[in-house]
């Protein structure tokens, strides 16, 4: 019998109901699949769905299918489709072969609905969509029988294929699954399975002008492939007993088990993928994968990790009810894997000058720094010179005990260099601060002062001339909301956070930098992690992203 993995990964309801099947001999090899629609990019709400189906099947030894549901030639991009490939392997996990189309079974599907006819079980209707709205009924009255419910099997057959070969036009007819208009769920009431489309699609052409309904599709679909356990978010669940009908009421064998869990539910946060594409075709943000979106490409251009994802879907576990996750815990994820993996850098956001006057003028120093404080990542050389920036905030002319940086009269050590001390401030002819002359204490690199003074404070820094000017992208959550959704009086449009994003064109980072590829992540000391932006950032114009800050500042905002 196959088993869960390892340990160390959280049981769910679905793990037991899998245990329960291949200890009964149910099943002895599972297989789950990933059937997303191609009529958008992935978000972090997929994510959890990617986690839980492909990382089930990995537990099992089993397979994962990625299989595109490709029933609305209308809405779907073959841009989706590479988008959706890339953010499943990126996220780390892989399928057999080639990723699947429901579109590869329009012909078994067709033969499907032949046999669904013939058996006298579905029937063409043609009552407008606002004549059958009418005689569906709704949650308190029953509906009612079309009046073509009752044609006969070969009208039926006839019919339907009149509307194969594209004899009438779009919206003239439907099929339906016969099944019950008074049926309590609404879903049973005589579900459209099959509608005319005149529409080119991406896969198939113009072979078909008739498409399938995707609850018509997805558990033949399920059933093709062999899959044994459909795992579905919570709003397929009054759709559970169709799926059912369907596989009861054809001559296939496989029957898979829809088993359903509750969606990723994100405060400051909207995964509506209509909403997303509005954002995006209203130039509230550049793209799908703007670094604000929460679009698993927009996640991966801010530098999130796989990792991080990962670690933090298993951490949200796998629910039968809905419910909101904080998103200080997503946040929370990416900074403890970054803490952990990214290597370290200094960027100045806001430079002020100093200069060293007891330091040898065109002198550059090449010191050594630790990539990282606690593991073996190497070292990287920063070049010290008579100039160097260091940021605005990080200078007081006057300033109490609690401002350990620098101060007129003061010491303070710059990060794995020097102590100096600030002994004259230059000021322009509005009385703005633009350089700083200091002096430094030659012995103190990498040491205390010998005559045991004590200097507290240590800020970082770049060299004026050695180091590399960047524009640096900083983001925020894109929703000052925490429920934008559900907002009944504004539009979730209204809620945007209008510092969602601030681009610094004055920034300088030390040159290790230069050498990271796009989406490398570093922590640029006493500021955040950020990374390489992977669109727009060129060898000598560097684009960095702020992943997420040293600290919760929004936790500090709700107090």
């Amino acid at each position: 019998m196959a088993t869960s993995e390892a340990p160390s990964t959280p049981s769910n309801f679905i793990r037991q109901i899998i245990d329960k099947d291949l200890d009964s001999g149910k099943h002895s090899n599972i297989v789950t699949r990933f059937p997303p629609e191609p009529n958008g990019y992935l978000h972090v709400g997929h994510a959890k769905s990617i986690c839980l189906n492909f990382g089930i099947a990995q537990s099992y030894q089993g397979v994962c299918n990625l299989r595109f549901d490709d029933t609305n030639p209308e809405k779907e991009n073959p841009e989706y489709i590479e988008s959706i490939r890339n953010d499943v392997e990126w996220l780390g996990f892989q399928w057999p072969g080639e990723p699947k189309f429901a579109s590869n079974y329009f012909d078994q599907l067709h033969g499907y609905a032949i046999e669904l006819i013939k058996a006298g079980k579905a029937y063409v209707c043609e009552l407008t969509p606002d004549e059958a709205r009418q005689y569906r009924g709704n949650l308190k009255e029953p509906g009612k029988d079309s009046p073509y419910r009752n044609r006969s099997v070969e009208e039926n057959l006839d019919l339907f294929d009149r509307m194969k070969n594209g004899e009438f036009e779009e919206g003239k007819m439907v099929l339906r699954a016969k099944i019950d208009m008074a049926s309590p769920n609404m879903n049973m009431r005589d579900p459209i399975i099959y509608r005319i489309r005149f529409a080119e699609h991406h896969q198939t052409g113009d072979k078909w002008c008739v498409y399938p309904m995707y609850d018509f599709t997805h558990p033949i679909s399920d059933a093709l492939e062999g899959i044994t356990h459909s795992l579905c978010t919570l709003e397929f669940e009054d759709h559970r007993p169709l799926y059912d009908w369907l596989l009861d009421n054809i001559s296939i064998e496989c029957h898979p088990q829809q088993i359903e869990f509750a969606r990723l539910q994100l405060n400051y946060t909207v995964t509506s993928k209509r909403k997303l594409k509005q954002l995006v075709d209203e130039g509230h943000v550049t793209a799908w994968n703007d670094p604000r979106m929460p679009t698993i490409s927009g996640m991966r251009r801010r530098g999130y990790t796989p990792a991080a994802i990962r670690r933090f879907c298993d951490s949200i576990g796998v629910a039968k009810a809905n419910s909101t996750v904080d998103v200080a815990m997503l946040e929370a994820a990416i900074r403890d894997d970054l803490n952990d993996n990214a290597p370290r850098a200094m960027c100045v956001l806001n430079p002020l000058k100093i200069t060293i006057q007891n330091y040898p003028e065109g002198q550059v120093e090449q010191l050594s720094a630790p990539l990282h404080p606690q593991k073996e990542m190497g070292e990287r050389t920063l070049p010290f010179t008579r100039e160097v920036f260091i940021d605005k905030d990080d200078f007081r002319e006057e300033a109490n005990k609690k401002f350990k940086r620098l101060v007129l009269g003061k010491e303070v050590r710059l990060r794995n260099a020097y102590v100096i001390r600030a002994d004259e401030v230059i000021k322009d002819a509005d009385g703005e601060i633009t350089e700083i002359i200091c002096t430094h204490d030659p012995d103190t690199l990498g040491k205390n002062p010998e005559d045991g003074r004590k200097v507290k404070g240590v800020i970082h820094w770049v060299s004026a001339t050695e180091s590399l000017p960047a524009e640096v992208r900083l983001y925020d959550r894109l929703f000052l909301d925490e429920n934008p959704d559900g907002n009944k009086e504004k539009s979730f449009l209204e809620l945007i956070n209008p510092e969602a994003l601030t681009v610094v064109k004055t920034a300088r980072v030390e040159p290790s930098v230069a050498e990271g590829q796009p989406e490398q992540g570093y922590q640029f000391e006493r500021e955040g992690y950020f990374c390489i932006d992977s669109k727009d950032s060129q060898p000598d114009q560097l684009v960095l992203n702020k992943t997420i800050g040293l600290r919760d500042t929004w936790a500090k905002i709700g107090d």
